[in-house]
């Protein structure tokens, strides 16, 4: 006689409901891990744009606020002959004009005739870098006199100079062997940390 085969219960190890299902599992199941998914994606995109972005906005506003005061610094010495920057290493090797380093509000013009070469410049620098140039040309600081305008009326036109800010001003002329260059300096210490150096290059081929 054959005995009926009862039902599995849902206990039992046959039991369609005990076999694991990917939604029954743990960890929400695939629905669950792509949004993660997403999400991770989104906050790593997010990242990227952050670090790329930002500092590229900040390099465009300071090469336009750089570009800007070049603009700024070229107009105010085109109206008076002078470039605005350093002159060339040959430059100031052959006019003798050792500019310090770090110098700022540099700006220069050369004229040169078949009698006659001149460079003019200009720096603003600290106390050590006047005595450092002084030193290198040849001088010292002990040669400035006050009130001592050295550079002439006509050298002072030529590039818009005029020497009628406040002072002390100082001056003296080296005056070296052709065809070593002459120089006449000049110096506003109206800042008395940051003295203005005005010089003026003669050379006689």
């Amino acid at each position: 006689m054959t005995v009926p085969r009862q039902p599995s219960s849902p206990d039992s190890p046959d039991s369609p409901e005990s076999s694991g299902s990917p939604e029954s599992a743990g960890g929400g199941g695939p629905r669950e891990d792509h949004r993660h998914m997403i999400r991770r994606r989104w906050l790593t995109a997010t990242i990227i744009v952050l670090l790329i972005g930002v500092p590229a906005g900040y390099l465009v506003i300071s090469a336009n606020q750089s570009r800007n005061s070049g603009r700024d610094k070229e107009d105010k010495y085109s109206a008076t002959g002078l470039t605005a920057g350093w002159p060339s290493r040959v430059q100031r090797r052959l006019y003798d004009v050792p500019i310090p380093p770090y110098s700022r509000e540099v700006a220069y013009y050369e004229t040169n005739n078949w009698r006659t070469s001149r460079l003019y410049a200009q720096f603003l620098t600290s106390n050590k870098g006047l005595d450092k140039f002084l030193k290198r040309i040849g001088t010292s600081t002990d040669k400035l006199k006050k009130n001592d305008i050295t550079i002439s009326k006509r050298d002072r036109k030529v590039v818009g100079w005029e020497f009628t800010d406040p002072g002390p001003w100082l001056g003296l002329t080296h005056v070296q062997k052709d065809p070593v260059p002459t120089l006449d300096v000049v110096v506003n210490r109206a800042n008395p940390e940051h003295p203005m150096v005005y010089v003026v290059s003669t050379t006689t081929p």
